[in-house]
This record gives C-alpha cells, structure tokens and sequence, in this order.
C-alpha cells in the first residue's frame, strides 16, 4: 500500500503538477487592471491610424497581450458607451442612448462591474473617469478623489484666460473645445498625473483579497491642454491632415448621413485656421495619456502583482478630426466606433484560459467591448449574472484566429439608429430608413457608399438582417438631473439681449420663490416679451436656444431680479428665493 502511494506521489508530481497548478490558479481569483482612455480613436502606432503618433506604452501594452484590430464600442458618446460597458448591457435594452441620460435613473438598482466583483470577493477600487462624471460611490470600497464627491476627475491646471487658440463661434460651442501647450510639469498639471500617481500606490500593495482595480485616463479628452513637452514632437509645419478626409465624401450619403457629418465645429475650426493645431493639440494629448499609462505599466511590472494580474485596456468612443467633415463623436462611422482594445492574461492564471495569452496575438474579427463584462468573469471564474450582453472573448484570447460569427453593433443617441461592424464590411441604418454599406477591406475610410448599388443589394440584405429589429424607448431625464444654468442678479443694467444660436431644446425654469414670477424673453433688440407668469413652486418648461435670455420679474413690474443665458444644452434654470429683507 505504501509503495502504491509512494508511485502515485511520483506520478502525481511528474505527470499532473501542472494541471494542478492551474486548477488552484483558477480557485485563486486573479486581480484586475482595468484601464479606460477617454476619446482615443485608431491613432497609435499599433493601429496606424495616424503616422505620427507617438505612444510606445500602448504599443507596449498591445504586445504584450492580445491586441483587437476591429473593436467597436457600444454607443458614439461617453455615457451610453461607459454605461453598456460598466452594466453590460446594450443600449438598445437598456434604453440609455444619450449623454444627457442618468444611468441610476435608468438603471436604478444594476450592479456595475466593480459592484459585481465585489460581490464575489474582490475589493473594487478606481480612479478617474469611468463613467460620465460620476463615480457611483456605491459600487466602490475606495475611489481618488472620494467617491463621495461624485466627482471622479482630479484637480487639473487650466489657463486662467480663455479660450487659448480656438476662439468662442457661438452659444453652442462646447467650452472644453480648444488646445494649447502648457508650461507645467506633469505633477504640476495633476489631472491624469495624480490617477496615475495614485493608482499605482495601489499596484506596488500587496492585498489578502483579489482586486478589481480601475485607472481612468481622461486625456485625450477636451480641452487638449497638456504640458508642453508632449506639443514639442509635433512642429506645426509638419502636421499632416487625416488620412481619412475627403473633400466630396458627403456626396454619396443619404439624408441622414448627410445631416449628421457636416457640423459647426469643423467649419468654424477651419475659419480660424485652427485644422492642424486641432490635430497636434489631440496628438499631444494623446502622447500625454500614453505617458501616463506608462506610468502605471511600469508600477504593475515592477510591483508584487505583475504574476496575477489581469490587465485590460479600452477606449469609449473615436474622434472625428475632419473625416466626414465632422469635428468630435456622435457619429456611425469608424472614426468614432473603431476603439483600441487590448487584454493580458498572465499564465495560471484563469481556469477558463490557463496558458494565458500569447504575447504579440492580433485579432482581426469584429468584436464590441460591451463583451468585457462577460469576457472578465469567465476569467474570474465567477458567474455574469443575469441581463448581461455581449460573448465573452476568452475563445478569441485562447486563438486570436479562431473562427468567429459575431457583429459589433454601435448605437447611435436617438434609439433607433446605429453601425453595424463585421469582419470586412460595415453596414450603418438610420432611423428614417437611410442606409449605408462600405467594404471595409477596399475602402477603410468608408469614402464609398454601396448600399444603392445593385451589385451589393445581397450583402447589404445580409448586414441587415444581423442588425436589431427592437429597441428599447429612450428615457427622457428627470428635470432634477438636469445642469443648472448659472443665476444672474441684476444690479444696474437690465439683461442683455439675446443672441439665439443653435437647435432648440426644452429647459426648465422652476419658481423657488414664495409668490409668482413672470418670464421674459429678450429679444434681439433687448427687448422683452412676456411668457406668463410662473406660481410658486412650479415649473414651466419653454422650448429655447443657445443664448437665448431669459429674465425673471415680478408680475406688473418694469423691473427684473435676475435672468439667465441658455447654455448649449437642454437644463434647468433655478430661480432663487429672495433675500430676506427683499
């Protein structure tokens, strides 16, 4: 008997110690690095989108792991795209489409991905932007700055006087729309320094609990204001326009498309000159963002955890730089959907992949990174719960060549429209029916519509149907989730007339006062038109414009209190109480 153990230990030991090792390997949960950079579209070196990029890290990163050439996101704008990443759920059953959108009015009681881990075991921790401007603060154990503020963006420098280089256009334009070169440090600057500061503290700790550790990289998000170091690469006369512009690229598109591409930012860019310190202010930015995921690369590999650490890299959303002569996202063509999307697993690691993945692996098939979720967990081992979309990518990071007959589809912000992304083909519907079809493989830059070509009426039939045939209402926010435009006093002048900018939208003027109040308009000629009177503790809701004003007066009276100026979106226009001796 004892000989008979004595040979099974021996073949034990020779025979099966390895299957062993990756059985507790999977029994032991492996810790997460999950790393989000803000509007990152293909320009960096590993993708080639734009030949003079500069980001060695990110090459690093990709390298080192798996590296998906056709990742798509899960909506054209950061909070639908964040929200479908962090629940994973779509869109199109969610119902979150828009940025204006709140999530926990939406989604109430969804467990997010740090929230989910936690439930099994792992202690969830982040740092700067995850989701659109808040943290959830619920779903962490810790969070820098305090997930108690809800505010997950660092103290950054700004210039005092601004704008720097791209003058105001109007009312409309999204303040955080300029770029200049800053003379600072990068500690100086804070920002995405102090989250890469902080979060890699957290990768030189050892922990008794697995971790679910987030790194939020905010640049190259607007305003593309960085240290000057990262400008000085890119000598303006040496800047090159998109690869992807073409002056009569709108010519083949359908209503919709037509609509959507052109807008006021590329225009105005172009009026002032502004094209290529745009695009040197993004490729700085997007150098800088590298350098800091250095920083926190160079923190995993030098820490405790380098062994038994998942590490996952992915982007929100693309960015037009004039392709479609459009400025900015929104959009259903690859300059916005086609994202980064980069994963590492370490050896013995995860039961469900335990030779890890290849370094050096490129997968060329159509995935969206709304498939993390479930792609995370199966690594973890742990369940994906219920509701959740989107097929793990284990398969693809076992073999980036395996056979795959997934689409990545793209929403757009009014529910009804999106991008489909298939292997060599990219298929775009609009909710009035508008269509179109690009061969991905010839034409990567989507400058030839076919879907009114007879040629193509089969593939184009084909997309179609893989595209979804339901989507889910899209739910208006609550007038309490609105941004509050700014109160006014009057002290000397009466308000300023209005200068109407823009489409209109609806905001909201709630009466906090303990007697009624009347509205006015001022018109263009600072005059004021009446718009009735608005009882205590109401709310009248009054379609408007960008700058448009707005003056609060006492019913009868020459004589206004206050007034507000309609910023570029719908919001909510607060008028206080008055003072106490008024």
């Amino acid at each position: 008997m004892t000989r008979f153990y004595l040979l099974f230990s021996i073949l034990f030991a020779c025979g099966f110690g390895s299957v062993s090792r990756a059985q507790d390997a999977g029994s032991e949960k492996p810790n997460i690095l999950f790393i989000a950079m803000d509007d990152l579209n293909d320009w960096i070196g590993c993708f080639g989108g734009n030949p003079q990029s500069i980001t060695p890290n990110l090459d690093r990163m990709a390298a080192s792991g798996v590296l998906f050439t056709n990742a798509h996101c899960p909506a054209a704008a950061c909070n639908p795209s964040r929200t479908a990443i962090m629940t994973g759920m779509s869109p199109h059953r969610s119902g979150l489409y828009s940025n204006e959108q709140k999530m926990r009015e939406i989604l109430p009681e969804v467990d997010i991905l740090p929230q989910h881990f936690r439930n099994h075991g792992y202690r969830s921790s982040g740092s700067g932007k995850m989701l659109h401007y808040f943290t959830d603060a619920r779903s962490w154990d810790e969070y820098f700055p305090a997930k108690e503020k809800e505010n997950p963006i660092p103290p950054t420098f700004y210039p005092e006087n601004r704008p720097v280089n791209l003058p105001v256009g109007g009312p409309w334009q999204y303040v955080e729309t300029d770029w200049a070169a800053l003379d600072v440090t990068d500690e100086e600057f804070g920002g995405d320094w102090s989250v890469s500061e902080w979060v890699s503290k957290k990768l030189g700790e050892k922990h008794e609990k697995p971790q679910f550790l987030a790194c939020g990289i905010y640049r190259p998000h607007e305003p593309w204001f960085v240290p000057a170091k990262y400008f000085e690469p890119f000598p303006l006369e040496d800047i090159q326009l998109p690869r992807g512009y073409k002056s009569d690229d709108l010519d083949d598109l359908p209503p919709a498309g037509k609509k959507r591409g052109p807008n006021r930012y590329f225009a105005h860019i172009q009026k002032n000159k502004q094209w290529k310190k745009g695009i040197q202010g993004y490729l700085a930015s997007i150098h800088f963002a590298d350098a800091m995921l250095g920083r926190v690369l160079d923190a995993l590999e030098n820490g405790p955890n380098k062994d038994n650490t998942i590490v996952v890299l992915w982007s929100d959303h693309g960015w037009h730089l004039g392709e479609k002569e459009h400025w900015q996202k929104f959009t259903g063509w690859r300059a916005v959907t086609r994202v980064p999307l980069m994963i590492k697993v370490p050896k013995n690691l995860a039961s469900s992949l335990p030779a890890g993945t290849k370094a050096g692996g490129v997968c060329d098939q159509p995935v969206s990174v709304l498939s993390l979720f479930p792609t995370l967990t199966d690594l973890a081992g742990i369940s994906s719960g219920k509701g959740v979309d989107g097929t793990s990518l284990t398969p693809l990071l076992k073999n980036p060549e395996a056979e795959w007959d997934g689409v990545a589809v793209t929403f757009l912000h009014d529910g009804g429209s999106y991008g489909l992304s298939a292997k060599d083909w990219r298929y775009i519907h609009y909710a009035d029916g508008g269509e179109e079809l690009y061969h991905i493989a010839k034409d990567p830059y989507e400058w030839d519509n076919l879907a009114g070509s007879a040629e193509y009426a089969k593939k184009l039939e084909e997309l179609r149907e893989l595209g979804p045939k339901e989507f889910a209402r899209k739910k208006a926010p609550s007038i309490k989730a609105l941004s509050a435009l700014k109160w006014r006093a009057i002290t000397g002048e009466d308000a300023p007339a209005s200068k109407p900018d823009g489409a209109s939208f609806k905001v909201a003027f709630i009466n906090r006062r303990s007697q009624p109040v009347e509205l006015f308009w001022m018109d263009g000629k600072g005059g004021a038109k009446s718009y009735g009177l608005i009882e205590s503790g109401k709310t009248q809701e009054q379609s408007t414009r960008p700058g448009a004003v707005w003056r609060i007066g006492n019913p009868g009276e020459k004589n206004a209190s206050g007034y507000f100026v309609v910023g570029d979106r719908r919001s909510k226009a607060v008028i206080p109480k008055l003072p106490k001796n008024n």
